[in-house]
């Protein structure tokens, strides 16, 4: 020990404690033979507080592996498709709480004039205007201010068009990974809010669904 041990402080010598450093100036104490070149090796002992650490890591690898491998617990599958079920059966009870946020059968037409203004602004920036025109009378696709519709003037038959696009081949891509639910609500809710105006070169009428039903 060394002979100024006494003297030093209680937390000084419990890092010495944990470090089993040695005092600078008794490096003679632990030098060891080799030499390389004038460099001279020290025999310190790794520090207690590190190998614990070591050997407690070791412990909690081997009971790790008993665990997983030996007794089949704690397995990272099975905990995944847990997290998974568990997942779904809360999305499933929020779509069952809220109905209206999934559920198309709810759909019911917007009336007032701010979501019918973002409809007309989805008509327009969506390129609808390319095959329907801006007054909806109707270019390459069908004129949409008439009652004669190919697959239904309502809104949740214009609301399914818009996200499972149309007939095969005509052109009607689907908008349900482009523009959200809301977002095609309003617009199938504008498109309906223009049946009956008088655009300036309408198309002759296409489709055998009358709308409104009479």
């Amino acid at each position: 020990m060394n002979k100024n041990s006494e003297n030093i402080s209680w937390w000084k010598r419990f890092m010495k404690s944990m470090t089993k450093a040695h005092d600078l100036g008794t490096e003679e104490d632990i030098m060891l033979d080799h030499d390389y070149d004038g460099i001279k090796e020290l025999d310190n002992v790794l520090p207690p507080w590190w190998l614990a650490g070591f050997y407690i890591t070791i412990a909690i690898s081997v009971f790790y592996l008993v665990m997983v491998f030996g007794l089949n617990k704690y397995s990272q599958s099975d905990e995944f498709n847990d997290e998974m079920t568990a997942a779904k059966a809360e999305i499933e009870a929020y779509k069952a709480a809220n109905p209206q946020l999934f559920d198309d059968a709810n759909i019911v037409a917007f009336t007032d004039a701010e979501n019918l203004a973002k409809g007309k602004e989805l008509f327009t920036a969506k390129t609808c205007v390319v095959c329907h025109l801006v007054d909806l009378g109707g270019s390459i696709g069908p004129n949409l201010t008439d009652n004669k519709w190919i697959l239904g003037g309502d809104v949740k038959s214009i609301f399914n068009t818009l996200t499972n696009g149309g007939r095969p081949g005509k052109g009607m891509i689907a908008w349900e990974s482009t523009i959200t639910r809301d977002e095609r609500i309003q617009l199938a809710s504008y498109v309906i809010s223009m049946q009956g105006t008088k655009p300036a070169t309408p198309k002759e009428p296409q489709g055998d669904i009358i709308w409104p039903a009479e």
